[in-house]
């Protein structure tokens, strides 16, 4: 252990939230208090992003009949979805995918307008606006967990149906929409592993050295 690390305790915590968090979808009502909230909000801001250029937008969705419209657009594209699986359509269809109507709060992430000005980092991945978002979303997540609250990301929607939704510039793009309040529980599992649709990969699996494929020996 060296001298920067956090001690035993606040390193078993750190890594409690990692395994703990869950991708929910179900939600107990209830409500998250403007000071907790922003709580939240911080850590997210925190987020590490390239070239420091901070790709993310927070739209805090208060208005019943709005929650409404972006439940709809979600089960627009879960029907279009479950079409689009062939065989596994009905198995899909059993499937939880949202809690747009039972969380007590509902965050629309959004990238803005005039991100190709950000060339540091991204002139070859231009796409590392959208790592950066989803490190932000990340960083809130654990925050979540760690403060007892769900969190769910809904990324079934069209993206140009809900910029329009939300009177979004043109040139910005929605990500998420994040479900987040009280749960009864939290799930002993990831939901789609419990449901068996699709399981956890073994990591032995996604590990190689020095090429694509050899696989790597990180302990004995």
């Amino acid at each position: 252990m060296t001298s920067h690390a956090f001690s035993d305790a606040e390193q078993a915590a750190v890594y409690r939230a990692i395994f703990e968090r869950r991708d929910m979808r179900h939600f107990s009502g209830g409500s998250v208090p403007d000071d907790q909230l922003q709580r939240l909000l911080c850590a997210a801001h925190h987020a590490p992003s390239v070239g420091l250029m901070q790709p993310w937008r927070f739209i805090r969705v208060r208005s019943q009949p709005l929650r409404q419209s972006l439940h709809a657009l979600v089960e627009q594209e879960r029907m279009l979805t479950a079409s689009a699986l062939g065989e596994r359509e009905d198995e899909f269809m059993q499937l939880k995918v949202q809690g747009i109507l039972q969380a007590a709060e509902v965050l629309v992430v959004a990238m803005p307008p005039g991100r190709e000005q950000h060339i540091f980092g991204r002139r070859t991945l231009p796409e590392m606006d959208l790592a950066s978002a989803a490190c932000a979303i990340q960083n809130m997540w654990l925050a979540a967990r760690a403060e007892g609250l769900g969190l769910g990301w809904v990324s079934m929607f069209c993206p140009q149906q809900l910029a329009a939704l939300l009177d979004m510039p043109e040139g910005s793009h929605p990500v998420a929409i994040l479900c987040l309040g009280p749960v009864a529980a939290f799930y002993d599992q990831p939901m789609l592993q419990a449901e068996k649709w699709a399981r956890r990969a073994v990591l032995a699996d996604m590990v190689f050295e020095d090429r694509w494929g050899k696989s790597a020996i990180i302990s004995r």
